[in-house]
């Protein structure tokens, strides 16, 4: 049975009265922004398992790869991280960078930063001024710019400050918030109380990946741990990340950590379609063919015409580091990576695309 917002209404507030047409409209759009908010909302307790979607990569999980990695079925985008301290002060890059296409939806949003009533207000600004469905703590990031200012991993450290910033954020928003993180900052055992911390502070989904911030990329991505971390918290969602780079590997991964999905970062570059065949494999166990050249190239082609729409010709710079990703499997690659890290306007890029195509 459907019922409109006047006996929504009452449903919750039964003993009040309707009056006037004016009493009416007022709680109309009352509930018209409730429903709107509860709309653009990601509930990970009930979406469909397994989640599989676009891990936050600093300078690449933009919105011109977000939306290249949507078409080509990706279910969940997280975008690369702003600064908390940039946010509030109303930076133009970084709000440029916080926002997004309707069309990415559902999206996650990550910040970092230290400073728990900062971070609650750069999420607050976010939020009000682009709805993501979302918003993620980065507690992960193991480059010195962000660790020697207490952002990122070093937040593994202080466990404390790293509640209060998820207590300070639930607070300010009314979306759902995740933490992505480690195994540890230079023991990987370090997460297994943290994840308590964190799930106790009221976070509503954790990432993590497999490695220490000693470790960087360096080494294997301990799936073990991630699952023994898991474990620690199964009251709330949890996603495995690192060393993710083909649908075997996401099974694999899902097997041994018992994690609710899988988070991929560098697996998706130059393969934005790896989502697609990830849940294809997960659901049927038969692999999805990757794209001939031909739908290569007209995936690039349509990657750096969206480059361009929101960068201007100045943003093929930016692209220039995922081109080479798309073709580094081809035979003679090397020579075609040499012209493609050169380029400057779409005319060179389309031009170089249809000498292989």
């Amino acid at each position: 049975m459907k019922i409109g917002a006047i006996e929504a209404y009452h449903v919750f507030f039964p003993s009040t009265t309707l009056s006037t047409e004016q009493t009416k409209m007022h709680y109309r759009l009352v509930f018209s922004s409730i429903f709107s908010i509860l709309r653009h909302m990601i509930d990970w307790k009930t979406v469909a398992k397994p989640i599989v979607a676009l891990a936050p990569m600093a300078d690449m999980s933009d919105l011109p790869f977000c939306l290249v990695c949507k078409e080509e079925g990706t279910p969940f985008l997280f975008r690369e991280m702003v600064s908390s301290e940039a946010v509030v002060r109303f930076n133009p890059k970084t709000l440029k960078i916080a926002s997004f296409d309707e069309r990415e939806r559902p999206l996650v949003q990550q910040i970092f930063g230290a400073n728990p009533d900062v971070m609650a207000e750069a999420a607050r600004i976010i939020y009000e001024k682009y709805k993501p469905d979302a918003i993620d703590i980065n507690m992960g990031c193991p480059v010195y710019n962000l660790v020697s200012n207490f952002n990122g991993a070093a937040l593994m450290k202080e466990p404390e400050k790293a509640a209060a910033i998820v207590r300070a954020i639930k607070k300010a928003v009314p979306c759902p918030i995740s933490v992505k993180t480690r195994t540890g900052w230079k023991q990987d055992t370090d997460c297994l109380e943290f994840v308590k911390v964190i799930a106790d502070a009221g976070a509503d989904l954790i990432s993590m990946h497999g490695r220490t911030r000693e470790q960087g990329y360096s080494g294997s991505s301990n799936w073990e741990r991630i699952g023994e971390a898991r474990r620690n918290v199964p009251q709330i969602p949890f996603l495995a990340n690192g060393d993710i780079t083909t649908p075997e590997l996401a099974k694999d991964a899902l097997e041994v950590t018992g994690a609710d999905g899988v988070l991929m970062a560098r697996g998706m570059l130059g393969n934005p379609w790896l989502a697609k065949q990830v849940l294809h494999y997960l659901e049927t166990g038969a692999k999805l063919p990757d794209p001939d050249i031909k739908e290569r190239v007209r995936i690039v082609k349509k990657h750096a015409a969206l480059q361009v729409e929101h960068y201007g010709e100045r943003g093929l710079i930016k692209l220039r580091k995922h081109l080479p990703w798309y073709f580094k499997h081809m035979t003679g690659w090397k020579d075609l990576r040499s012209k493609l890290v050169r380029v400057n306007t779409l005319a060179e890029v389309n031009e170089i695309l249809d000498s292989i195509s």
